[in-house]
């Protein structure tokens, strides 16, 4: 007998709590158990400009908005797999990885962090993740086989 596996489900996530995307892209996609979130940058989600007061703001923004978003996809910051750090000048490196640690806890989720050339809106910061949904049962550092 032959099994005809369930087709995964894609769905596109969309909450009013973050701000609405400046481009043609959806805020995240959760296909199966997995959400990838678009970069989101440091907007007020009601006046979609930047939050003032440089990098350390605009990341603080930024992850509320990230948070936001994987909420709506019935994830949150515990669940994060991997996240990509944007920043405009590598010297805020310090500042964001402050503001980071507010959100995650050891052990943290894998993370790349690059300088970019620009960011949309003239940002700092930009912060995508990629996340899974559901109950996801941790392994501590040194307890894997």
């Amino acid at each position: 007998m032959v099994r005809i596996a369930e087709p995964l489900v894609k769905r596109y996530i969309f909450t009013k709590r973050a701000a609405k995307p400046i481009g043609p892209y959806s805020q995240a996609v959760q296909i199966g158990d997995t959400v990838f979130v678009s970069g989101v940058l440091g907007l007020n989600k009601d006046t979609l400009k930047l939050v003032e007061g440089g990098a350390g703001p605009e990341a603080e923004q930024a992850l509320l908005n990230l948070g936001h978003i994987l909420d709506a996809a019935d994830s949150y910051y515990a669940n994060v797999v991997k996240t990509t750090v944007f920043l405009a000048d590598m010297d805020d490196f310090p500042t964001v990885n402050e503001v980071y640690k507010k959100y995650f806890e050891e052990p943290y989720p894998a993370r790349s962090c690059f300088q970019v050339a620009k960011l949309p809106l003239g940002a700092k910061v930009e912060i995508e993740a990629i996340a899974v949904s559901g109950n996801v049962r941790d392994v501590k550092p040194g307890l894997s086989a």
